[in-house]
């Protein structure tokens, strides 16, 4: 069973993401809402992959991305901005655009995981 971290500032949405992704089979790890937990929680490790919101009540979750990418650690953005906001070390990054399915987020893990 994959282990997720789940970094999103909106209770509702994470505790969302948290359903779905136990409905594919996930184990949820961790779900944290601020950028300080969130790289705490990154450098710990402890989990298979990470799904983060960009815009953590106005942080950007780009320092925890940086340090998944350097421990080799695979993860997406869910997030309503779209790819422009990526910045170029990130450019080839999943995005799961939100609102979305569980049939998406299903198919962007199917593209994370492969």
């Amino acid at each position: 069973m994959r282990r997720a971290l789940i970094v999103e500032d909106e209770i509702l949405v994470g505790m969302l993401m948290e359903d779905m992704l136990r409905e594919l089979g996930c184990e949820v790890a961790a779900l944290s809402s601020r950028l300080e937990h969130a790289l705490k929680l990154a450098e710990n490790g402890g989990f298979d992959f990470a799904v983060l919101d960009i815009n953590l009540n106005g942080a950007r979750s780009f320092p925890v991305a940086d340090l998944l990418a350097e421990r080799g650690v695979p993860f997406l953005f869910a997030t309503g901005y779209g790819a422009r906001f990526l910045p170029e070390r990130h450019a080839g990054a999943v995005i799961l655009h939100k609102p979305f399915s569980l049939d998406e987020l299903r198919a962007a893990l199917g593209r994370l995981l492969s």
